[in-house]
């Protein structure tokens, strides 16, 4: 028998209910989420690809699904979309490895 998988597609759909349980925070968030993702010094096309592009350094299945849909919707095509995914993974194999410089810096203190 196959396991039911952690992830739910149908609870995307629920995300505005994250208030039922701290309706003051909760509506905070929305405010000010509602706030950055308008219109400003970037379009609303380059909030949502660099959204679908935190979605996946996140890995978030939920911000995927959302940020490839509104990335189409605001006239992302799918070079587009696939070259942001590229940023974030360079950003992060970035991150990961110049942090390699703390390691190596460790390793050559305990060996002397």
């Amino acid at each position: 028998m196959k396991a039911d998988s952690y992830y739910n597609p149908d609870d995307l759909k629920k995300f505005g209910e994250i208030t039922e349980f701290q309706k003051v925070m909760g509506d905070k968030f929305f405010d000010y989420y509602g706030e950055v993702m308008k219109e400003g010094a970037l379009t609303a096309r380059e909030k949502a690809l660099i959204a679908l592009a935190v979605a996946h350094s996140e890995s978030c299945p939920y911000c995927i699904d959302a940020y490839s849909n509104d990335c189409l919707k605001k006239g992302a095509d799918e070079e587009q979309m696939m070259e942001a995914v590229h940023v974030a993974a360079a950003i992060k194999s970035g991150a990961t490895l110049v942090n390699s410089v703390q390691m190596m810096n460790h390793v050559k203190k305990v060996s002397m």
